[in-house]
């Protein structure tokens, strides 16, 4: 990696309206934590950040009062949409990071990413040389549908992925990305759209199907099943 730093981007004003809470989803408990704290952990202890830039909502009244190790982490305000809180994220860093520095961005409310596949990822991207994403094929049977909520279509899934996070891209690549976005008034709901955009290339890195977003009610108990079920893999191979 020669002197290429890491810097992570955690966008975390969202409500999440579809979790029906009360509260911002991160702030949900999950086990003995909150998805924020679990997510940022998650971060911190798979790879060597120089700093993690977390974009709250300005009037956040649930940040403070988490116990955080805050060594690491910087503040920034959050905007209307994702991409505006990335954008402030990379505003953040401009004056420290270095054009060619990884940044990952990565979603408040997946907690289960695994440090293998943030490892891999980082050593797949530094050998190819541009950013990338992590990815799961598609399994099921895809369907499109009508506006009728009929089906239009059954879609070939051969070369279908979901998009997960992290998405990880050069600093100046990344920055300039989505500073066209922002000024071009278009909309771009994460960074390899924002990179697709203006011409980059983009590479999918295999990631294990237990990095979910919590998104729904149920996904709450799923991703505690998932969470157990990689610490009793790590407690196993001790």
């Amino acid at each position: 990696m020669l002197n290429k730093k890491l810097w992570a981007i955690v966008p975390a004003a969202g409500i999440g309206s579809r979790m029906q809470a009360d509260i911002p989803k991160q702030y949900l408990p999950l086990l003995d934590k909150t998805i924020l704290q679990r997510s940022l952990e998650r971060l911190d202890s798979s790879l060597n950040f120089e700093k993690i830039v977390i974009a709250l909502n300005p009037y956040d009244p649930y940040w403070p009062k988490l116990n955080v190790n805050a060594d690491k982490l910087v503040i920034v305000d959050g905007g209307a949409e994702r991409s505006d809180s990335v954008l402030n994220g990379l505003k953040a860093i401009a004056g420290q990071a270095s054009d060619d520095d990884w940044v990952f961005v990565h979603d408040a409310a997946r907690p289960c990413v695994r440090a293998s596949d943030l490892q891999n990822m980082l050593a797949i991207l530094d050998e190819c040389g541009h950013g990338g994403l992590l990815a799961a094929q598609v399994k099921d049977t895809m369907k499109r549908g009508n506006y009728q909520g009929c089906v239009e279509a059954t879609v070939e899934r051969k070369n279908l992925w979901h998009a997960l996070t992290p998405q990880a891209f050069p600093f100046a690549e990344l920055f300039a990305a989505y500073t066209a976005a922002a000024e071009q008034g278009r909309t771009v709901t994460d960074e390899a759209m924002a990179i697709e955009s203006s011409g980059g290339q983009v590479k999918l890195v295999p990631g294990s199907q237990d990095n979910i977003k919590i998104t729904r009610p149920e996904d709450l108990q799923l991703a505690a099943l998932y969470l157990q079920a990689q610490a009793n893999e790590t407690h196993g191979e001790k």
